[in-house]
């Protein structure tokens, strides 16, 4: 029987892309989505990938979510939690739910998801989780004090679960994309964007499926042996 693999903001952009390496894999991929129903049952009549929608920041629907899915489908032993967005703005002028809100979707959606697969993860003796972190969350960015706290935060969540979950054949690793090419990139006006691509070494931005391939790694028998790690794929914009 195939394992099961569940990927948070898994139906456009770079959760497109990892849902259908993973299926390609051999998983039996479930994308979850928080919005966008077009979207997502487009996602699905393309790739054969079922959707299910609930929002990651909210720590009951989560619960709810992972446990219909395991009813439905089978218990989950892939966790990747790609789920995130941006409520970008300086300081001064940042309200306290653009704070909260991207603290609570991408920090506190590892943690719901976390909660509600880890335990049967370490039951049954297998399990990966993938946190997907950021490079403004290594290296800082202007404007995005929220964004880059919040992903810097998953670096460190990664490093502790991995830390509980090591003896249990439980991996938990992260990984930094740079700038990828994707909607949300593409809507940067094209001089900022001229910019950003000049301040990476390789000269061009980063493919989705350049993320995927990461991903599908750190979810193969063959990383039994990595956890606690950050993989970053940002095109030499930032080592360390």
């Amino acid at each position: 029987m195939a394992r099961v693999a569940v990927v948070t903001g898994g139906t456009r952009g770079i959760g497109e892309a990892i849902s259908r390496m993973l299926k390609d894999d051999g998983f039996t991929v479930v994308a979850n989505y928080a919005g966008n129903e077009a979207k997502a049952r487009d996602f699905t009549a393309r790739t054969g990938i079922a959707a299910y929608r609930w929002d990651v920041g909210d720590h009951e629907a989560t619960l709810a979510g992972c446990a219909q899915i395991a009813a439905e489908v089978g218990p989950i032993d892939v966790v990747v939690n790609n789920a995130g967005i941006t409520r970008d703005g300086v300081l001064h002028k940042m309200s306290f739910e653009d704070w909260n809100e991207v603290m609570r979707i991408n920090l506190g959606g590892c943690f719901n998801m976390a909660k509600a697969t880890f335990p049967g993860m370490r039951e049954r003796g297998w399990g990966r989780i993938v946190n997907i972190g950021s490079i403004n969350g290594q290296a800082g960015q202007y404007g995005q004090v929220n964004y880059a706290a919040a992903k810097s935060g998953i670096h460190g969540f990664t490093k502790a679960l991995a830390q509980e979950g090591a003896k249990y054949g439980v991996t938990v690793n992260a990984i930094a994309p740079g700038y990828i090419d994707t909607d949300m990139v593409a809507a940067v006006p094209a001089p900022v964007l001229e910019k950003i691509v000049a301040k990476i070494p390789v000269g061009r931005l980063g493919q989705a499926e350049e993320i995927a391939r990461g991903v599908s790694f750190l979810c193969s028998d063959s990383a039994g042996f990595v956890t606690g790690s950050t993989m970053s794929i940002n095109g030499g914009q930032h080592m360390y």
